[in-house]
């Protein structure tokens, strides 16, 4: 297992790396930089002429070394990752980018593990609870809601939150995390409602689109495993059909829901994003968008890199999963326990 373990990890930097290839170059493509953007606001807003704002635009991209060649450009990001773990300097925020991340990912990550762990309960009980009643009113009910909640685009269902708060309810306070009244309070039970209360639409709607997909896998495989020889083995000696559904079929219908947390990270993350643009909270979502519309491309790529690396760290922690639940499962040609 640690052999597996450290494998998987030594195959994931040749991974990071090609990605961090292509995401800078894919970045990198659009024209214009963080100068022409300097520039629109010097002319717009500062009253400069266009020699005087172009001049300024120059003298700053010689200043950050964004008149260097792209394959430079690159080169110097990635030193400066590996040597000094320093993903360069912002230029719109104007701060390190480590400090961004900083400040947005841990609220990112919480309210995607927050959605994962609900979406799994969830959906799992659901599904379970749909098989056990097939074709009856129960499983036609919760289909119809995997079918909502894999069809409808998140970010659709976040506008209609939206217009629905702000113009039919009348909710003032969008776009922050608390009311201005717990502005730096420490925490207190007052506090985290309230934060329940700013942040509820972002749980709602990536929870809703996770939990339709757990609940549609699990029912599909325990309605297989319900069928299988084991099973009618187990009812044939007398146990109690919730103890033949919860310790043998429901176990074995995992398989597939633990191979999904894979993916599950990411997904999640990206339906935080989603969610966090409409709603403009201080999460990685608006700071990616941001950092686009201006060329600040040390933000962007940082964060695109961030989030390649939890699809990885996801996918290694569900093979671990299926290895330690599952002994059959092979790695390298060698047993899990090996």
């Amino acid at each position: 297992m640690v052999r597996f373990l450290i494998s998987r990890i030594l195959s994931a930097i040749p991974i990071l790396f090609v990605l961090s290839i292509v995401t800078f170059a894919v970045i990198q493509a659009p024209p214009g930089d963080y100068g022409d953007y300097i520039r629109s606001m010097l002319m717009n807003q500062g009253g400069a002429t266009a020699e005087q704002a172009e001049a300024q635009a120059e003298a700053y991209r010689e200043a950050n070394g964004l008149n260097d060649p792209l394959p430079v450009q690159y080169v110097n990001w990635m030193v400066g990752i590996v040597t000094r773990f320093d993903f360069g300097q912002s230029l719109y925020f104007n701060k390190p980018v480590g400090d961004v991340v900083a400040e947005r990912l841990p609220r990112t990550i919480y309210l995607a593990l927050t959605c994962h762990l609900l979406a799994s309960i969830i959906g799992i009980t659901l599904g379970v609870v749909a098989a056990t009643r097939q074709y009856s009113w129960v499983d036609t009910l919760f289909g119809f809601i995997s079918f909502l909640g894999m069809t409808i685009p998140r970010f659709l269902l976040a506008i209609i939150i939206l217009y629905v708060l702000v113009f039919r309810i009348g909710v003032q306070e969008i776009g922050s995390f608390n009311s201005v009244r717990f502005g730096g309070q420490p925490w207190s039970w007052a506090k985290f409602v309230d934060l329940l209360h700013h942040i509820w639409p972002v749980i709602f709607i990536a929870t809703f689109g996770g939990l339709a997909y757990n609940m549609r896998v699990m029912r599909a495989n325990l309605l297989d495993v319900l069928n299988a020889q084991y099973v009618e083995t187990a009812r044939a000696k007398g146990l109690p059909e919730s103890a033949v559904i919860l310790k043998h079929a429901v176990p074995n219908a995992l398989h597939p829901l633990i191979a999904y947390q894979g993916v599950v990270l990411p997904y999640m993350l990206t339906g935080e994003i989603e969610v966090a643009i409409v709603f403009g909270l201080a999460t990685v979502g608006p700071a990616i968008v941001g950092s686009m519309a201006v060329g600040d491309v040390w933000v962007t790529a940082t964060f695109v890199l961030v989030l390649a690396t939890t699809l990885i760290i996801g996918n290694i922690i569900a093979d671990l999963l299926l290895a330690v639940v599952d002994p059959r499962v092979r790695i390298g040609g060698n047993t899990a326990h090996e």
